[in-house]
């Protein structure tokens, strides 16, 4: 998969324009606050994604012509043949086209264009809370099953309202029938979600264990599980097991759940369990090891989803180089070898970290191509 060209009229703080891209690396140079994290930002917009920055589709517009719709262009090649993705964010909304064919939702444009990102927000991947592993998983999974996000979206909302119910009761008891019912949704669709997580899991395991091995030398060994309260042994279960797993703890749960008025057991509760040499590495892991970890989670969420759609999807770096050291640094390039990356720094200097490619310089949103690298 290679991005081809990418357009941009009225976003962010970027004039109108766009760039020619390389098939192998393109270097995106320029101070902060210039506007490199944007175009970034614009590339995995086509990934059916919302933005990586949390931004509502309102803020994508220029703040200098707010009345004016932002658009944006995508050519890019995969499978072999040319396509193009389009977004126009009109009246605080995204609307997408994929090769001229308008979409319901710019969700649809899931599984089209795949992209891996690494900003420095992943850096605390490890040491921040269970909510940051989970967004990590479904991420990762909506690119390879595109209507994973969809599923997820249908079981947000079933849980909000089984949480509206469980408030109700205490104060209307002939209620509590109806619990049954929403038990059996939440379950049908947490199962589904369960076992795709878990799946994953096991999948990731067996790409970023022998990464994260060879950034340590052989010296450490990457354990990577998913961690709940509903069974003990998770990668071995069915979608059915799963299914009847989560049924009998909401089961268990229910007068809890009732006087709490949430549900307190699920894949909204689970985690991504990380260990080095068997110890946590968030409460255990040096800032060094834990960075490792990250490095080997990124590149081992690119090779997951190369075996998935049977290409290499695009890599976005932002501005990681900078957080990394020299043998990290290094270890990544060599890893990136083959695959088109995007990436953004601050320090000209950087660029001589690779031979080939082609450098672009940002300045006050206005981005100009540079020489080769």
């Amino acid at each position: 998969m290679k991005v081809l060209s990418v357009s941009f009229e009225n976003y962010r703080n970027l004039h109108d324009g766009g760039l020619q891209a390389d098939e192998t690396t393109n270097i995106i140079c320029g101070l902060n606050a210039q506007g490199k994290t944007n175009l970034l930002e614009c590339l995995w917009l086509f990934t059916g994604n919302r933005s990586f920055r949390g931004a509502k589709d309102q803020e994508l517009v220029s703040m200098g012509n707010p009345d004016r719709d932002c658009v944006l262009t995508l050519s890019f090649e995969s499978g072999g043949r040319e396509q193009q993705s389009s977004l126009r964010v009109t009246g605080g909304r995204r609307k997408a086209e994929k090769n001229g064919v308008m979409l319901k939702s710019a969700g649809e444009l899931t599984g089209a264009f795949c992209a891996v990102l690494f900003s420095p927000d992943h850096l605390s991947l490890v040491k921040d809370g269970p909510s940051f592993r989970r967004g990590f998983l479904d991420t990762a999974l909506g690119q390879i099953r595109p209507t994973y996000g969809k599923l997820m979206a249908q079981y947000s909302r079933t849980l909000q309202q089984r949480g509206a119910l469980l408030k109700d009761i205490p104060h209307h008891n002939d209620l509590r029938d109806l619990l049954d019912v929403w038990d059996e949704r939440v379950v049908r669709l947490g199962g589904r979600i369960l076992f795709e997580r878990a799946r994953y899991t096991a999948a990731l395991q067996k790409q970023a264990s022998p990464i994260y091995e060879g950034i340590s030398s052989g010296k450490e060994t990457l354990g990577i599980s998913y961690k709940t309260a509903l069974c003990d042994h998770p990668q071995s279960l069915t979608q059915v097991q799963w299914e009847q797993c989560f049924y009998e703890k909401l089961r268990q749960a229910q007068g809890e759940d009732i006087q709490t008025g949430n549900t307190s057991v699920g894949p909204h509760r689970d985690d991504l369990e990380l260990t080095i040499n068997g110890l946590s590495a968030r409460s255990f892991g040096s800032q060094g090891q834990q960075r490792s970890v990250v490095l080997a989670l990124k590149l081992g969420e690119a090779n997951v989803l190369a075996q998935s759609i049977g290409e290499e999807p695009v890599i976005l770096l932002d501005d990681v180089l900078s957080e990394l050291d020299a043998s990290r640094q290094e270890y990544l390039l060599n890893h990136l070898k083959g695959r088109q990356v995007f990436f953004t720094c601050c320090d000209p200097a950087g660029i001589q970290l690779l031979r080939k490619g082609k450098v672009f310089f940002m300045e006050d949103g206005c981005l100009k191509e540079g020489e080769e690298s």
